[in-house]
């Protein structure tokens, strides 16, 4: 049985990768310091798969405890790593918590990876590289702007490493998942999204609000240049996400991949605005949500949707899940975390 490697596998979209490489036959393990999960997530996963992943609390901060890591299980095929912070606000306010998190913890699992000669890397990154698009939809070619915040430039730096390290390396391969707006929970409702505190996403926020955890949902503008007024982005189910990132690896495995750093846009192809989401809520949940309508939040673009023809063309993978599907899972879910 191929060994894979997730860290921050017990967070929102690291524990659907693990169930959907679970139940392709891979054995899985997992680290993370569960400073943004919950060590429940690991029963979650094994009442879905059947199988309790490998798990190890371990901080990728902390050089020495990576290289030891590496040194027992150097029989790993791959690994997929989504160990990072990821919310914009908050690297505006603590830059440097970002940059050691997202950037150190990156090279020392390259180092690791160099060391042991473990081959196949996917990395976690995200459409906040292309910073607002000149073009829509958005493609692999569309050029890297400057970053709107660190969060950004961590995934866009990350990313030039990585690069750099497949130029030199007699090794690596690896892929780089550019994500648009990962939202939803697994249909079984056993894992989902656990934002800490209030939520940075407009999805968590939609379901908090209508379990009554939160008073109203602000609508960050309706002035937009758009059909309602209201900002657009590509939503696309965590599940559809997660079995992207299946098909990326068994890519690397295959030896199918054309350059040893490759990119691909990971979304539906299909913009939808706040207030489409919002109706989507509405109807699947059978809810009327509060919600009011707010002024423009700073830092905010227009529209982002991804073109996903290469996705669907060169890893044969599509987003089969409607917003409708999506909506109703992660109102599922939050309906069982509040039950």
């Amino acid at each position: 049985m191929m060994k894979v490697l997730v860290t921050g596998g017990l967070g929102f979209i690291g524990s659907h990768t693990v169930v959907e490489l679970q139940q392709k036959g891979y054995e899985v393990l997992i680290i993370d310091n569960l400073s943004n999960s919950s060590l429940e997530v690991l029963d979650g996963i094994a009442k879905i798969t059947g199988v309790k992943p490998y798990f190890e609390q371990l901080d990728v901060r902390d050089k020495a405890a990576v290289f030891s890591f590496f040194e027992v299980h150097n029989d790993i095929l791959g690994v997929i790593h989504f160990a990072a912070s990821k919310a914009v606000g908050e690297s505006v306010e603590n830059p440097l918590l970002y940059y050691e998190n997202n950037i150190s913890s990156l090279v020392y699992i390259l180092q690791a990876l160099e060391k042991y000669q473990i081959p196949n890397f996917i990395f976690s990154s995200s459409c906040t590289v292309y910073g607002q698009a000149d073009e829509l939809p958005i493609t692999e070619n569309a050029p890297v702007k400057v970053a709107e915040s660190p969060y950004g430039n961590t995934k866009q730096i990350g990313e030039e490493i990585i690069k750099d390290s497949a130029r030199v390396s007699n090794n690596l391969r690896s892929i780089a998942l550019r994500y648009f707006n990962p939202i939803g929970a697994h249909p079984s409702a056993e894992i989902g999204e656990l934002p800490i505190g209030v939520p940075q996403n407009l999805v968590p926020y939609i379901t908090q609000t209508a379990v009554g955890m939160r008073k109203e949902l602000t609508v960050f503008g309706d002035d937009y240049n758009t059909l309602d007024g209201t900002c657009i982005r590509d939503y696309i189910h965590v599940v559809d996400l997660a079995k992207a990132h299946v098909v990326a690896l068994e890519r690397l495995i295959g030896g199918k991949q054309k350059e040893n750093y490759e990119v691909f846009n990971i979304g539906t192809g299909t913009g939808s605005t706040v207030l489409e989401v919002i109706n989507s809520f509405e109807k699947v949940s059978e809810k009327k949500l509060n919600y009011k309508i707010g002024v423009r939040r700073a830092g905010d673009i227009t529209a982002a949707y991804a073109d996903t023809s290469k996705a669907n063309t060169e890893l044969g993978w599509k987003a089969l899940s409607t917003l409708d599907e999506a909506m109703l899972s992660a109102w599922k879910w939050e309906q069982k975390i509040r039950g």
